[in-house]
């Protein structure tokens, strides 16, 4: 057993170090795709989950219709199977930006609309866990509605919104290997193009064992960071 380990060794070392180039060049497209989903979450994806939240029925700035609106669009991108929306976005994406596939920005137009819509139901989630005491106290004091959300809401709920949206960062990461069956670049696509269509499954499995060390360093930045702010 020891002397195939051997052998089998330093051929693997020699194989990853001839794939570099190429296994960095992916880790720098999923870093791309990665960015521009984490920005969207945070940039949209919280205002419409805070949205989704005050307007529900009972709710500071209730409005039935926003309300079911939102809820609408956020379900249906949800539940629509992320490879579908890939191909179904392709012409918008070919039409607005030119190409569709084969670079990591174009391969982000779905990523950024998937991580808008998951990150918004984790914001709305996480709100519905602040205490109603909290709130009614907030408009007592006069609190305007941005007041109220980003100095209470957002204060009380802070923990969770980390926790959700590591989940979610940890889902983009999932997404972005997706992107690899539509030539979409990226580490996915790195492993399905040099792995698994080359048979060379010991690339291909790197590329796993670099997907799970992503997964687990967000996990671990994630809660890491989540417990240092939480002052409960």
């Amino acid at each position: 057993m020891m002397e195939r380990v051997n052998k089998f060794l330093p051929v693997y070392i020699e194989r990853v170090i001839d794939y570099w180039p190429r296994l960095a060049e992916s880790l720098w497209e999923t870093g791309i795709m990665l960015f521009f989903a984490m920005i969207a979450a945070i940039l949209i994806g919280l205002p419409v989950g805070t949205l989704l939240f005050l307007s529900a029925d009972g709710r500071p700035n209730e409005n039935k219709v926003l309300n079911r609106i939102l809820n609408a669009v956020v379900n249906i991108i949800r539940s629509f199977p992320f490879l579908l929306l890939v191909v179904a976005m392709q012409p918008l994406i070919r039409e607005f930006y030119g190409r569709a596939t084969g670079d990591p920005i174009a391969a982000s137009f779905p990523m950024v609309v998937i991580a808008i819509a998951l990150y918004s139901r984790f914001v709305e989630q996480s709100l519905m866990d602040v205490p109603q005491g909290i709130i009614e106290g907030a408009q007592a004091m006069g609190a305007t509605t941005f007041q109220l959300v980003w100095k209470f809401m957002y204060v009380e709920a802070r923990s969770s919104l980390v926790i959700g949206f590591t989940t979610a960062v940890i889902s983009f990461v999932s997404y972005s290997t997706i992107m690899g069956v539509v030539g979409g670049g990226g580490i996915g696509d790195f492993a399905i193009r040099y792995g698994y269509q080359r048979y060379e499954t010991d690339i291909m499995y790197t590329a796993i064992v670099i997907i799970i060390i992503l997964v687990e360093l967000f996990q671990w930045l994630g809660l890491r960071l989540a417990r240092k702010i939480d002052k409960r």
